[in-house]
């Protein structure tokens, strides 16, 4: 690492223990500071001249298998209708194999109509999930039970971010921010949480947000409103999973460590497939306008991106196929679909139902083009 990066990541690193040591944001306040995306109601609106296929694509993540990308992929790409690509670590062989995959993508995005950079992501929470080797090593449950777990959070995010941008990415999904309630339940098994305090979640969550960003890659603090009361075997991945926690438990423990994100600037928040009674007994997290637009939008007063969790997961079965979820998402307002099946054809069918929806006016034109600044200005503050 050059000296220039150590300085970068000690200077993150210092001015996060700074923020995050700083006044403690009382319950009901949240303020925004300055580098933090603004409020919902403040974004700017894109062009309704331009083609509706083209819009929709610009709200896609795509995917595709292997080391090489698809031919799909980049023909989105250069045509301006891909919002970005998540890569997983059948995508990744080696660094040089990486680079030049990197590098084809990005070509792809200078050939394109669009001047913002494309978005390059991954899950590098660390521990036992990351796609890239190196940085971060340890877990969330091992820099929680760490001496100094607020340090040690903030060398992870400062770490995840230097290794992502040093691969050509741009957003990492992470910080988890869910609160466990029983030890080995789902989120601590593979040891995905903080703990089970949710102040110290989210101080240690935006710790590492913070530091991340600080380096120049987007965190995403996920998995909203919290999957730390999901038993070990209550995948959203692999089947519907409802979680009955009373909505001031919810609040108090699921939401809770949000407030301290959203204050730290996270710059997206990633919305659970499991069902909250408390707050829509009918429809997913991110499927529901009351968790999406009313809990974080409007209760902890997130302006950022949403994205949704993969489209193909095993707990959206009875919600249609991908071009009926990817518009059940966006009208509850998600703002990036991430499509990633690792089949490019996801990414196509779920542009292409976005777009008859908004055509047909199932999608309101006003919220769409609101969803498409607040991408646009995530995409324009990357490298």
């Amino acid at each position: 690492m050059s000296q220039l990066r150590r300085s970068a990541r000690l200077t993150a690193v210092l001015s996060v223990l700074a923020a995050v040591l700083g006044p403690v944001v009382p319950a009901g306040s949240v303020p925004v500071p300055a580098h933090a995306p603004g409020p919902v109601e403040r974004t700017a609106a894109m062009p309704s001249t331009l083609d509706s296929r083209l819009l929709a694509g610009r709200r896609i993540v795509y995917s595709y298998a292997g080391p090489t990308p698809s031919p799909v992929v980049l023909r989105a790409i250069r045509e301006g209708r891909a919002a970005g690509v998540i890569l997983f670590g059948e995508n990744v062989t080696s660094p040089e194999q990486l680079a030049e995959a990197v590098g084809r993508l990005r070509q792809a995005a200078a050939q394109s109509p669009v001047a913002e950079p494309l978005l390059l992501m991954t899950d590098q929470e660390g521990g036992m999930v990351r796609r890239l080797p190196g940085a971060p090593e340890l877990s969330a449950r091992a820099t929680g039970l760490s001496p100094d777990p607020l340090a040690e959070a903030a060398r992870s995010g400062a770490g995840a971010g230097e290794n992502l941008a040093e691969s050509g990415l741009n957003v990492n999904l992470a910080p988890v921010l869910d609160v466990y309630d029983a030890p080995g339940n789902f989120i601590d098994r593979h040891e995905r949480s903080y703990g089970r305090d949710p102040a110290a979640v989210g101080r240690l969550g935006s710790a590492f947000a913070a530091a991340q960003q600080g380096v120049g890659v987007a965190a995403t603090a996920k998995h909203f409103p919290g999957l730390g009361s999901a038993a070990r075997d209550e995948n959203t991945d692999e089947r519907p999973v409802t979680l009955p926690v009373p909505l001031a438990e919810l609040r108090a423990r699921g939401e809770e460590p949000y407030r301290a994100a959203i204050a730290a600037g996270v710059r997206l928040v990633m919305a659970s497939w499991a069902v909250y009674p408390a707050l829509d007994a009918e429809r997913p997290a991110g499927l529901s306008p009351a968790v999406v637009r009313g809990e974080l939008r409007e209760r902890l007063g997130f302006g950022g991106v949403t994205v949704t969790d993969a489209l193909e997961a095993g707990a959206l079965t009875p919600y249609g196929d991908t071009g009926a979820r990817a518009v059940a998402a966006a009208d509850a307002g998600m703002d990036l679909v991430l499509c990633s099946a690792r089949d490019p054809q996801q990414g196509e069918d779920a542009a292409a139902a976005l777009a008859a929806a908004l055509d047909s006016g199932r999608l309101d034109r006003a919220a769409f083009d609101g969803s498409l600044a607040r991408i646009t200005g995530l995409r324009a503050a990357l490298d």
